[in-house]
């Protein structure tokens, strides 16, 4: 199966395109929509909301992941081989933490290249294609060569807000294991209480809790937390001082 991360966003022409060409070259493999509204422009954001969103996934799977303001440029393209999955994307940052991370992981240059390349849309005249054949299992074809990460942010965690969802919810890249509940999250110039889930709290009232990412995030219940808070994706949060 291929998965799909992308900032393209489901209102405009982009996704369309990229599935056709994986309906066209790989048509027995089921194309699932991870992400498309991941934040724009913000490799490092991306990165570590990919790094949580395919933790589960199975192994031989692959996945397409875009976030790639440097289209065009001399970034180049790489395909990961992590704890068994492929991932397919641009070398600049956007699938390091997941490398990172992994027990085991093989970079590769992609050396296959379209007869036709599009300047601004690699995702459909590049990456896709590669994402089809690695499903297959047509590795040769790829062209694959084994090279290091130009970009990598490494394995630690995030401390910023990654994600926004449309309830407010505002995802972070820490994960929850290594925080205690007991300790306030620092965010939107206050510290903000633990709690297991949304009916701990009164409605309206701000918290932090370990989503279903495995990760810290800060909600409120019945309301807008980004709102109430005014964060948005790129703020700083942290662990606030205290026992």
């Amino acid at each position: 199966m291929i998965f799909l991360f992308t900032d393209f966003g489901f209102r405009d022409i982009y996704v369309g395109q990229v599935k056709a060409v994986l309906q066209s070259r790989a048509p027995r493999e089921a194309v699932i929509d991870l992400l498309h509204d991941a934040p724009p422009f913000n490799v490092r954001a991306g990165a570590y909301l990919l790094a949580a969103l395919t933790a589960q996934q199975p192994k031989d799977s692959v996945t397409l992941a875009v976030v790639d303001p440097g289209v065009g440029g001399d970034r180049a393209p790489v395909a990961v081989l992590a704890d068994g999955r492929w991932f397919v994307g641009p070398d600049n940052g956007l699938i390091s933490v997941i490398a990172a991370r992994a027990k085991k992981s093989e970079t590769y240059s992609i050396g296959w290249r379209p007869k036709a390349l599009s300047a601004s849309f690699h995702g459909r005249d590049l990456f896709a294609p590669v994402a089809a054949l690695l499903a297959r299992g047509n590795r040769r074809q790829a062209r694959l060569k084994r090279a290091a990460l130009a970009v990598n942010f490494g394995s630690d965690d995030l401390a910023e807000v990654i994600y926004v969802d449309h309830f407010g919810n505002v995802v972070t890249g820490l994960r929850a294991a290594a925080v205690p509940r007991s300790r306030e999250v620092a965010a939107g110039g206050r510290g903000i209480p633990g709690a297991r889930v949304f009916s701990e709290v009164r409605p309206g009232a701000v918290f932090w809790y370990e989503n279903s990412l495995g990760l810290v995030e800060i909600a409120a219940h019945s309301a807008s937390a980004a709102q109430a808070l005014g964060l948005k994706v790129g703020d700083a949060v942290g662990i606030a001082s205290g026992k």
